[in-house]
């Protein structure tokens, strides 16, 4: 496009055949003037410059002569030239204006070209060559477009793989669907928080418990307030007895439902699949359980010894009688209930289980009262003296029998039996299905 008040060009002076143009005096461009409509012309003058015919063989006429001037442009136009053939003299050119060319071949002369075309050529060297703005033999202000060399000649940079994304591995040897959600490795701990989150929000749970620390806190004080200050009682913690006895079958029962109800109601499908190990979920419960039965009975027991003394007139306990009194005995109760989820496990039945539990804690008591024989007399002393009760009494240094276990060998006793039968769970957890 060209504005009004446009200056002509002027003619340009003749040019050798090294004449690059650039001692050149540039033409002064027109001072902005404001758009303006432009003046009508013709076709060929509206859009782009006029172009050239098409390369071909040279024709008499189509080359303009070397002494005739280069066609007038105007200032700041961009004019696409191959390089003039040697021997030849440079058509003119404008100044400001830029010739793209493409390399001679060494030792061909180049043929001739009419100005206006442009050709690519690839350069025969074998090597790689830098793309250079200027070079010898050329025209000052041209480009030189080649080839780059052959891929074989540049250097293969190492490619290391991407890691893999973390759900890759669940996504299946074929790929698929890959989820944008983090994922984590599962341990103990995730089975952990699911127990602990499971078993304190359950009722069971709170009734259960509820009612065992009622009867050994309870009936603790009720018997200390029954006896009085006025006797003399030796062993002193001796009358928490009763209530840790009672509250025990309650620790029973919550070991039961803690495993059994969930193979009732079918939930132990959901879990599995949240936690596929077996083994890991069975751990997770045992400890959980034995931890929380162990912590609140022991709490309670200590808080019944703490009234016995306080209450009660007698000698004062020993510090193996005040940890078989308290601890001891909350161990012996948790083991218990350590002891109703192995069998819970093994039996996959509320009733079943609790039913089971309650005759080992009370069946051996009541079997010894109708043996009365001659010759069941050893059978009946073994019964009494390693059932549950008797080993509780022993705790508390009130033996039913003179002779039996002593001190702390109730409880050894207690978790071998409960060893093996949570063995036995861990087996039937492996190989029976849900």
């Amino acid at each position: 496009m060209t504005s009004p008040q446009q200056p002509q060009p002027q003619p340009q002076p003749e040019r050798g055949p090294h004449d690059t143009g650039a001692h050149e005096q540039p033409v002064p461009a027109a001072p902005p003037m404001p758009p303006a409509a432009p003046p009508a012309a013709p076709p060929q003058q509206q859009g782009m410059p006029p172009q050239a015919p098409p390369a071909g063989p040279e024709q008499p006429g189509q080359q303009p002569a070397p002494q005739q001037p280069a066609p007038a442009k105007e200032a700041g136009t961009m004019t696409l030239q191959a390089q003039q053939a040697p021997g030849q003299p440079a058509p003119a050119k404008e100044p400001g204006t830029m010739t793209l060319q493409a390399q001679q071949a060494p030792g061909q002369p180049a043929p001739a070209r009419e100005a206006g075309t442009m050709m690519l050529q690839a350069q025969p060297h074998p090597e790689p060559r830098p793309l250079a703005a200027h070079g010898p033999g050329k025209d000052a202000g041209t480009m030189m477009l080649q080839t780059q060399a052959p891929p074989q000649a540049q250097a293969q940079a190492p490619q290391h793989p991407a890691p893999p994304h973390p759900q890759q591995a669940f996504a299946g040897p074929a790929g698929g669907y890959v989820s944008p959600i983090p994922v984590r490795p599962t341990h103990l701990g995730h089975a952990l928080a699911s127990e602990w989150t499971k078993i304190r929000s359950v009722r069971s749970t709170i009734w259960t418990l509820g009612v065992m620390l009622l009867l050994i806190v309870g009936v603790g004080l009720l018997v200390s307030l029954a006896v009085g200050s006025e006797r003399e009682l030796d062993p002193l913690l001796g009358v928490g007895f009763v209530g840790v006895l009672l509250g025990s079958l309650c620790v029973i029962t919550l070991g039961v439902l803690s495993i059994s109800s969930e193979y009732g109601t079918g939930m132990i499908r959901t879990t599995l699949t949240a936690c596929p190990s077996r083994v890991r979920l069975l751990t997770a419960k045992a400890i959980i359980f034995f931890a929380l039965a162990l912590a609140l009975t022991t709490v309670a027991t200590t808080l019944v010894a703490l009234l016995d003394s306080a209450m009660l007139n007698g000698p004062a306990p020993t510090t193996d009688q005040w940890l078989r009194a308290t601890f001891g005995a909350g161990l012996y109760v948790a083991l218990l209930g350590l002891l109703a989820l192995s069998v819970g496990t093994l039996l996959r039945h509320s009733a079943g289980a609790i039913s089971s539990m309650m005759g080992v804690v009370l069946l051996p008591m009541l079997l010894a009262l109708f043996l009365q024989g001659e010759s069941l007399k050893d059978v009946q002393r073994a019964l009494i003296e390693y059932s549950v009760p008797t080993a509780l009494a022993t705790l508390y240094d009130i033996p039913f029998v003179s002779t039996g276990p002593t001190g702390w060998t109730p409880v050894g006793i207690l978790a071998g039996v409960t060893a093996v039968a949570l063995g036995g769970a861990y087996a039937a957890v492996m190989q029976r299905d849900v």
